[in-house]
């Protein structure tokens, strides 16, 4: 992430510098996105030091969601800078300013050249992690940002409508806004303690009583601690008579194998203890 970092505060100075010189929305817009993903790559190299942190009697998980904060947080920014984007591009749609068009393609094609190697790199790591999973989007959207600016350059050079810039920004702030819809999804998932992307709960409850001896599964529940980090817990009924601990054993190894979900609380009960109270009262 480190290298990626670097390119990216070199990018953001281009486009920053250019789009003020040659006057063009779409680089000074594809400059901003691209100054998010500074902040979110330093961010995302914060949250995972953080994240590696051990617990302690108070935050017993440790700190392991500060990772889905971070991607949160990303997303978050990317939908504030869409929208500024677009109505910056409307307020100008009325009147164009005249751009530069030489200027604004020899930057697009850098911004593009260096956004590509920039998503390369980033794509190689483990794209299970959403906070690598934040960056590698908001790195592939600004290389397709940097496409745009490169044809808003392309078309103002070769005398096309001066319109074509501000256009260009709104497509940057699309580009830039579904990008973000899965990076606010997804850490919100988490937090709200869904169960994990791809997991059935129901088909999960059928393979628990699937096992020999369990008769009834209630109270289950599944949720992301942090992606990798999958937990359940449960109240398993098992026969009367049959080994509990054994039937525990079995359903952990169901879990396990099935739903790759290693971190379970299973509360074990006999067929018995379901039965309700009874309490009498002395009407003497």
């Amino acid at each position: 992430m480190v290298q990626a970092l670097c390119v990216n505060v070199a990018l953001t100075a281009l486009e920053l510098a250019g789009g003020l010189i040659t006057g063009s929305l779409a680089l000074l817009a594809d400059a901003g996105h691209v100054l998010t993903d500074v902040g979110s790559i330093a961010l995302a190299l914060g949250a995972a030091t953080l994240a590696t942190r051990s617990g302690s009697v108070r935050r017993t998980f440790g700190y392991r969601r500060s990772e889905v904060l971070a991607a949160l947080l990303n997303g978050l920014v990317l939908v504030a800078i869409a929208i500024s984007v677009v109505v910056a591009a409307i307020v100008r749609l009325s009147d164009p300013p005249a751009v530069k068009g030489g200027g604004v393609l020899a930057l697009g094609l850098v911004a593009l050249a260096g956004n590509a190697l920039v998503t390369y790199l980033l794509a190689r790591g483990d794209r299970k992690d959403l906070n690598l999973e934040a960056v590698v989007r908001h790195s592939a959207a600004d290389a397709l940002g940097a496409l745009a600016v490169v044809i808003s350059g392309a078309v103002i050079l070769a005398g096309g409508s001066r319109a074509i810039d501000p256009v260009a920004g709104i497509a940057i702030a699309v580009l830039i806004g579904l990008s973000s819809v899965k990076l606010v999804r997804d850490p919100l998932d988490v937090l709200m303690e869904a169960a994990p992307a791809g997991v059935d709960v129901e088909s999960l409850g059928r393979a628990i009583c699937g096992v020999e001896a369990v008769t009834e599964v209630h109270e289950l529940h599944v949720w992301t601690v942090t992606p990798g980090f999958e937990t359940l817990a449960a109240h398993v009924v098992v026969a009367q008579g049959r080994d509990r601990d054994l039937a525990r054993r079995q359903v952990e190894y169901e879990l396990r194998e099935q739903f790759g979900i290693e971190h379970t609380t299973l509360q074990m009960e006999g067929a018995a203890d379901e039965r309700p109270l009874r309490i009498e009262v002395d009407s003497d």
